[in-house]
């Protein structure tokens, strides 16, 4: 028997992601229905595509050079239905987009409820989290970055305007305390360190007229996210060092003080990328049109 194509798009979705669990996250199906299908192919073909153990998955030479003819067929064939879609003159069909927490928020405000009105046949999944993926890998069409993040060999479509790191506390914090003016006086202060999704704890990061500092700030509370460094500012637990996004409600409120102001000079801000090399689907040109349309709005209320 000759294998469907859901067959076959099933083994080259756990053989590009090397996981079960990945690739049955991706299709939204279970894990044991990827297993079983598997086998099922497997059985049909008269050949083990995979080795297997309790904790990796990796291709057998016959497996590999399946996907490595089969890649580019699936490839071709999402492009001809894209196409169709193109020609129905509706975006429709999935589109997921990985993003960081800021991004994703700046989405859900601005672009997000737009575009799911005007193309209500589209699925939108977007991804929140903050280490920073390979999205063909992951099977993603495209990724949200600050963009000097963004891979060299991706098109990258930036948005949301320049952002600012900015140290913060709050006012009881600095209440008979020295106010720290330049980052080595951050060395006499309780500092709220952040762990970076990779593992590394990050060095807060200064410039001013050409001179940068990278400071491994002294603390006794270390965080993995931007949210709850802002909230330990606010209880008092010390200094923060933050995108200026997540302050800006609490800086107004007079919650949040910002210190060593001039040592944080705004850089380039966010972008969604996508493969260079690679066909646009319908869907995300679409969504990329009504970014750039929120984005000239953007600019226009900043010049006003």
């Amino acid at each position: 028997m000759r294998p469907s194509l859901n067959d076959l798009a099933v083994f080259a979705a756990v053989a590009n992601h090397q996981s079960f669990r990945k690739a049955a996250d991706v299709m939204g199906v279970s894990r044991s229905a990827l297993s079983h299908a598997i086998i099922g192919l497997e059985a049909k073909l008269d050949v083990r595509l995979f080795n297997r153990t309790t904790r990796s998955v990796s291709l057998t030479q016959a497996g590999a050079r399946l996907l490595a003819r089969l890649d580019p067929v699936l490839q071709d064939l999402n492009q001809a239905l894209d196409t169709l879609s193109d020609e129905r003159g509706t975006p429709s069909g999935p589109l997921r987009i990985n993003a960081n927490k800021s991004g994703a928020r700046i989405l859900l405000a601005d672009v997000v409820p737009g575009f799911l009105d005007r193309y209500p046949d589209v699925e939108l999944d977007l991804v929140s989290e903050g280490r920073l993926v390979d999205i063909v890998e992951q099977g993603f069409d495209a990724g949200i970055r600050l963009l000097e993040a963004v891979p060299k060999d991706m098109v990258a479509v930036t948005f949301g305007g320049d952002v600012r790191f900015i140290a913060v506390a709050a006012p009881a914090y600095l209440e008979g305390r020295a106010i720290p003016h330049t980052p080595e006086d951050l060395h006499s202060h309780c500092c709220i360190r952040q762990r970076l999704p990779s593992g590394k704890r990050y060095r807060w990061e200064f410039s001013k007229r050409g001179a940068e500092v990278a400071i491994d700030v002294p603390g006794n509370l270390t965080l993995d996210d931007n949210d709850l460094l802002v909230q330990a500012a606010m209880d008092g637990r010390g200094i923060a060092y933050v995108p200026d996004y997540f302050a800006r409600p609490f800086l107004a409120s007079g919650q949040l003080v910002i210190l060593l102001d001039d040592w944080c000079p705004p850089t380039p801000g966010l972008a969604l990328y996508y493969p260079r090399n690679r066909h646009v689907p319908s869907a995300l040109r679409a969504f990329i049109d009504l970014l750039r349309e929120a984005e000239r709005a953007r600019s226009r209320a900043v010049e006003e």
